[in-house]
């Protein structure tokens, strides 16, 4: 069985982890600070929008970058709004590969826009990754008080 302290500090490493590497900034702890009792899964929910429009928007990107025109315009577009998401929960990295990206369509080097589409693909898998393993332990740190809070 777990210790809740043991639990609790593990939590804390991990988290402090995805700050020193860069994966999130304080707007991820800011986020957090808009969680409360009456919306006990906000984050969980934020981020999870976030997946889902990383998903939607990273088919648009190659889907775009895979025409013989292309509209260089509308893939800033979408890098803007990636950009905008990932930034919205601390996704510090996610939004670095996105001010790249943005260079590259500004000068329209498609080359550049592969290269870096492959990239951003690799650091939204990253953090949605490290993300569902910060919800996991979350979760089990509240089946470890529920179950302590039972036998007390």
């Amino acid at each position: 069985m777990y210790d809740l302290s043991q639990l609790e500090r593990q939590l804390a490493e991990f988290t402090s982890s995805l700050f020193d590497e860069g994966f999130l900034d304080d707007q991820f702890n800011q986020l957090q600070q808009l969680q409360d009792e009456s919306n006990p899964e906000f984050v969980v929910e934020v981020v999870n929008l976030f997946f889902e429009d990383a998903e939607r928007l990273l088919n648009e990107l190659a889907k775009t970058l895979a025409q013989d025109n292309i509209d260089f315009k509308r893939v800033d577009a979408h890098v803007h709004q990636l950009k905008g998401s990932s930034s919205s929960i601390g996704a510090q990295r996610v939004q670095k590969v996105c001010i790249a990206f943005r260079d590259y369509c500004e000068e329209q080097n498609v080359e550049g826009c592969l290269k870096i589409l492959q990239e951003i693909k690799q650091e939204c898998s990253l953090v949605i990754s490290k993300f569902e393993t910060l919800f996991k332990v979350r979760e089990w740190r509240h089946v470890v008080i529920l179950h302590c809070a039972i036998f007390i």
